[in-house]
């Protein structure tokens, strides 16, 4: 019998567990599993129920285009049938070219097909306490039993604790996260907005646009946001006060420029009124869809640390929101993260520790995606381990050269002493840019479609695709 425990059933957690079972169903391997859930004992400043996978920031998972890096992501863990993935198809809305879910839909399909996995036991408490044979350096404690800590960047304080001792309290780093707030759809003055995608891209309705047409109402609109009361933060939160630039609080961009906005969030460019086609906004404001009734929306590029109040006279000074109706305020939370180039080994487990793995964002990728991805990389690694046992075989890790591969190879040896949270990027499969052919160095879209292809290649040989495609956990 292989005991697993997991920490933590958010979206790395999940994954990870389902991927297990999964594994555990096709090799038939003796696999039982622990899914620790501190919520809703416990409550995080972020999330608001006690679903597994909720989403507490953008209800966005990226582009699902090979075309972007996210979006060779997601195609590789559709490869793997990633539980996150498949439920976010099952719940998606309309969002242009992005993979946008019903938040709660998304949650819920996640939290029920875990619920009922006869490989899987959920324990709705707080862990608290490693296992004192683990956090001995070089323990070999029992071989059949793993740890796996996806408890996030909202990890609690007691297990923090725990994890600075593996670490000997050190190289535990932290960055500041933000959402955005949640309206109602009728609380959208239609009379102004309009309904359109950027360019043209997906639906012609999958956004709503609030366009700024005077440049004196962006700049009163600016203003104002930036002369906004913030929540206060903790003493040590101001000392260790850094941004994730891909999550950065929408006052923090304006602080940047007073046309900074107009080329982040609320670019104009490639929308147009229909009812205006000659007037070109000077900038504009997305809402996306968050639910599948279509009731409900979120403000696009607007997360926030202003006070609740704050967030309702200042956002509704953005046109055709006269009469906002925030139903989730955006909130800003701090989020910690482990210096995994100097912890971790290249399967994510600990160096120090081998029977102990991180997955999810604590590990330093940044995006639903990426954390999800994490889990199927640290199941893949723990029944590689357990064959090798049987089979008498090698564990063999994923190509660098296939996006989930390249994450877990960057998080794992970049510089410690620049160590940041990284998205999925095209950098990161092509590290030798001028080895390709020269007509994919000059041509962009080409080049992306040649590192696309590669990256899927290796993954559909790798058995474990294979087996994830064949078995239905």
């Amino acid at each position: 019998m292989y005991e697993i425990t997991i920490v933590g059933a958010g979206l790395a957690g999940t994954e990870t567990a389902f991927q297990l079972a999964k594994f555990a169903k096709a090799y038939d391997l003796n696999i039982r599993m622990k899914l620790y859930e501190m919520r809703p004992k416990v409550k995080t400043p972020a999330h608001h129920t006690e679903n597994f996978a909720e989403l507490v920031c953008s209800n966005s998972l990226g582009s699902e285009f090979l075309t972007t890096a996210r979006g060779v992501l997601i195609q590789e863990m559709k490869l793997f049938d990633s539980l996150i993935i498949n439920s976010a198809l099952k719940s998606k809305v309309p969002a242009g070219q992005a993979l946008a879910v019903d938040r709660d839909k998304f949650a819920e399909i996640i939290s029920e097909t875990i619920s009922v996995n006869p490989y899987i036991e959920i324990i709705r408490e707080e862990f608290i306490n490693i296992p004192a044979d683990f956090l001995e350096a070089n323990s070999e404690y029992n071989k059949n039993k793993f740890l796996i800590i996806a408890s996030g960047p909202l990890t609690s304080p007691n297990l923090s604790q725990e994890v600075q001792k593996l670490t000997q309290g050190k190289d535990f780093l932290n960055f500041f996260d933000a959402a955005s707030p949640i309206l109602t759809a009728e609380s959208i003055n239609m009379d102004i907005a309009f309904k359109a995608s950027r360019y043209g891209k997906g639906e012609t309705d999958d956004y709503i646009n609030c366009p700024f047409y005077s440049a004196d109402e962006y700049y009163r609109f600016q203003e104002a946001l930036l002369s906004a009361e913030r929540a206060e933060l903790q003493d040590f939160e101001k000392e260790n006060m850094r941004y994730f630039e891909g999550c950065m609080p929408v006052e923090a961009i304006a602080e940047r420029g007073k046309d900074t906005l107009r080329f982040g969030p609320l670019k104009p460019v490639g929308l147009t009124d229909p009812r205006r086609p000659n007037e070109k906004p000077y900038a504009v404001v997305q809402l996306r869809q968050d639910n599948v009734l279509g009731s409900l929306y979120n403000i696009v590029g607007f997360q926030t640390n202003l006070k609740w109040g704050e967030q309702k006279r200042v956002f509704s000074m953005i046109p055709s929101l006269e009469n906002l109706d925030i139903v989730r305020y955006g909130v800003m939370h701090q989020n910690i993260f482990l210096n995994s180039p100097t912890l971790l080994s290249e399967n994510l487990s600990l160096k120090t520790h081998p029977n102990i793995y991180f997955a999810g964002q604590i590990t330093g990728v940044e995006g639903y995606t990426e954390s999800a991805g994490t889990g199927i990389v640290v199941a893949r690694s723990i029944v590689s381990r357990i064959l090798s046992e049987i089979k008498r075989s090698q564990e063999t890790p994923l190509s660098r050269l296939t996006m989930l591969g390249a994450l877990v190879n960057y998080v794992t040896s970049a510089d410690p002493k620049r160590f940041q949270p990284i998205n999925s990027n095209w950098a990161l499969i092509n590290p030798n840019p001028d080895k390709l052919e020269k007509r994919l160095r000059k041509d962009k879209r080409l080049k992306n479609e040649f590192l696309a292809e590669r990256a899927l290649a290796l993954i559909r040989e790798d058995a474990f695709t294979k087996t994830a495609a064949m078995i239905d956990a």
